[in-house]
C-alpha cells in the first residue's frame, strides 16, 4: 500500500516574494547596497533544513551558533566540534521536542546553555518599532543574528508555530529575508516587517505565552568550564525563582547571627531536587584502549577545570560551607537529599552512557543499552596534574563503544557528615560543597541585602563578590549566574 507523501508547497505571493525570484532579487541587490545583508553571508554560510519537522527551533539555533562561530566544545562526529540540531537537548529531550517542538523560553535557554549572549522578547513586552529597530541593527553586522518565532498562518502558509531566523533587511520596503529552515516546505522568502510582526504577535497554545524574537551574539565572556546552569528539570523556575525572589525575603524574617545560620537558613529551604539545576560539566571521549596519556589539548582544559575546583575550594564561602555540612546530625535528612549517594563509579557510568550516545549520534540509546556500575574502572591519567579517568563500555546491538570521563582532581580531603560515606569523592568532584559554594557565589548582589545585623550582612557579601574572587573563578561565576 502506497504511503502518502508531500514534495514542497507551493509559497504564497503575495505577501512573500521567493529569494531567487525576480522581486527577490532585486529586494537583495538593495538591501546589499544599503548595507543590511552583513549578517547574510555568514547565515547562508551554515544555512541548514532541520533534521525533523519538529526541529526548526534547533535548526535555527544551530545555524546562528555556527555562523556566530561558537565551540559548541564537544564533538559531532569524528573529530569535529560542531553544532547540529540533533545535539541540542540541554534544556528539553530530543525525543519530547521531535514529537512537540519546542518552546520560545526553552529555546532561549538552550542558546544561553551553549555559550551564546542571548536578549529575547516576547511582542507583549516590546513594539513594532523595538522589532525594526533590532533587525536594523543585526542585518547591519556580522555579529548579531535574529531568530523569529511567528505563526504561518499570517503569510497564508500552512502549519502552525515555526522559528527561523533573519537574514536581510530592506530597509526602504521595510521588508525582512526569512530563512525558513523548513527548506523541504518553503524556499527562503521576504515578507513585510509589519506582517511578521503580527505572526509574531500571537499566542503559542501551548504555553499560553506570545511569540517573539530573540537577539543571539558571541558573549563577552568565555563559557563555564566547571558548572552549568541547567533547565531541562522540570521545577528549574521553581528553584530560580526561589533563589531569586523567596531567599532575600526569608533572611529579611529571621534574626540571624552568624554565616552558620544564614547557611541553614538558605540550604534547608533549598528544594530537593536543585542538584539538577546546577550541574558539573564533564568531558567524554572516545576511548584508546590501554592508552593512559592525554592530549596535551585534553590537559590543557582539565588543567583548567583543575583550576576553578582549587580556586572554588580556596574561598572563605566554600569554608563556611564544608563546615556547616559537617556540623549537625539535624541536616542529615536534607543533605542527604542533595544527591550526593551516587559514587564516582554510578556517576561515571551515568555520564559515560550520555556520552556515547552524543559521540555515536545513536540518541535512541535506552537504559539496557547503557555501561553499568559493573563496567566502569577507575585509573590515574599520566599527567603532570592529578586526573582520574573513568573508562566505561556500552553494549549497544551487540556492538561496544568503549568511552572515558576525565575528571580533575583536587588535593583537598573532604569530611564525612551524616554517615554518608566521602571516600568516593575525596579529592574530586562534583562535591555538595562545590556545587553550594558555587551555587551561593551565582546568586544576585540583592539577595544578601535582608540581613538585618549589618556586620553579617557586610561578612556575607564580601565573601559573594565577585570583585574578591580569582579572575578565574570570576569568569565561572558569572557564566553560571
Amino acid at each position: 500500500m502506497a504511503l502518502a507523501s508531500l514534495y514542497r508547497r507551493v509559497l504564497p505571493s503575495p505577501p512573500a516574494f521567493e529569494f531567487s525570484s525576480p522581486q527577490g532579487k532585486q529586494l537583495f541587490s538593495e538591501s546589499l547596497e544599503g548595507g543590511n545583508m552583513e549578517g547574510f553571508f555568514r547565515l547562508i554560510s551554515y544555512y541548514q533544513t532541520q533534521s525533523e519537522p519538529a526541529y526548526c527551533g534547533l535548526a535555527s539555533l544551530a545555524m546562528v551558533l555556527n555562523a556566530l562561530a561558537i565551540d559548541p566544545g564537544r564533538k559531532w562526529k569524528g573529530p569535529w566540534r560542531w553544532f547540529d540540531d540533533s545535539m541540542l537537548d540541554c534544556c528539553e529531550p530530543l525525543e519530547k521536542i521531535q514529537v512537540e517542538g519546542i518552546s520560545f523560553g526553552k529555546l532561549a535557554c538552550l542558546a544561553h546553555c551553549n555559550g551564546a549572549e542571548v536578549r529575547a522578547f516576547r511582542t507583549n513586552e516590546s513594539t513594532l518599532e523595538d522589532f525594526r529597530r533590532f533587525v536594523a541593527l543585526c542585518t547591519a553586522s556580522e555579529d548579531f543574528h535574529l531568530i523569529t518565532s511567528y505563526h504561518r498562518a499570517h503569510f497564508n502558509q500552512t502549519g502552525t508555530g515555526h522559528f527561523s531566523p533573519i537574514g536581510g533587511y530592506h530597509a526602504v520596503r521595510d521588508m525582512v529575508l526569512i530563512l525558513d529552515v523548513a527548506r523541504f516546505k518553503y524556499p527562503p522568502h521576504w515578507v513585510p516587517v509589519k506582517l511578521l510582526w503580527e505572526a509574531m504577535d500571537t499566542i503559542d497554545e501551548a504555553t499560553g505565552h506570545h511569540r517573539g524574537f530573540m537577539m543571539i551574539s558571541r558573549p563577552n565572556r568565555g563559557p563555564s568550564v566547571l558548572y552549568t546552569v541547567s533547565c531541562r528539570h522540570t521545577s528549574w523556575s521553581t528553584i530560580a525563582t526561589y533563589l531569586v525572589h523567596d531567599v532575600p525575603l526569608i533572611l529579611k524574617l529571621k534574626d540571624l547571627k552568624d554565616v552558620q545560620e544564614v547557611l541553614s537558613v538558605v540550604v534547608t529551604s533549598l528544594p530537593n531536587n536543585f542538584r539538577d539545576f546546577v550541574k558539573w560539566v564533564a568531558e567524554v571521549r572516545r576511548q584508546d584502549e590501554g592508552n593512559a596519556t592525554l592530549s596535551e589539548e585534553e590537559k590543557g582544559r582539565l588543567s583548567i577545570k583543575g583550576e576553578v575546583l582549587k580556586q572554588v575550594q580556596g574561598t572563605e564561602l566554600f569554608e563556611h560551607v564544608t563546615r556547616w555540612l559537617a556540623s549537625e546530625s539535624a541536616h542529615c535528612e536534607n543533605i542527604k537529599s542533595l544527591g550526593d549517594n551516587d559514587t564516582l563509579r554510578e556517576i561515571g557510568a551515568n555520564v559515560c552512557c550520555q556520552g556515547a550516545r552524543m559521540l555515536t549520534g545513536n540518541l535512541g540509546f535506552t537504559d539496557s543499552t547503557c555501561c553499568k556500575k559493573e563496567n566502569v574502572k577507575l585509573w590515574e591519567a599520566i599527567s603532570k596534574d592529578p586526573v582520574t579517568v573513568v573508562s566505561g563500555t556500552i553494549i549497544s546491538d551487540g556492538s561496544q563503544q568503549m568511552v572515558d570521563m576525565l575528571v580533575p582532581s583536587s588535593p583537598r580531603e573532604l569530611n564525612g557528615f551524616c554517615g554518608v560515606d566521602m571516600s568516593n569523592f575525596s579529592g574530586m568532584h562534583p562535591s555538595v560543597g562545590d556545587v553550594l559554594t558555587v551555587l551561593l557565589l551565582s546568586l544576585p548582589f540583592h539577595t544578601w541585602s535582608g540581613i538585618k545585623e549589618e556586620k553579617l550582612r557586610k561578612e556575607m557579601i564580601s565573601f559573594v563578590l565577585t570583585e574578591n574572587l580569582p579572575p578565574l573563578l570570576q569568569e565561572e561565576v558569572t557564566s553560571v549566574s
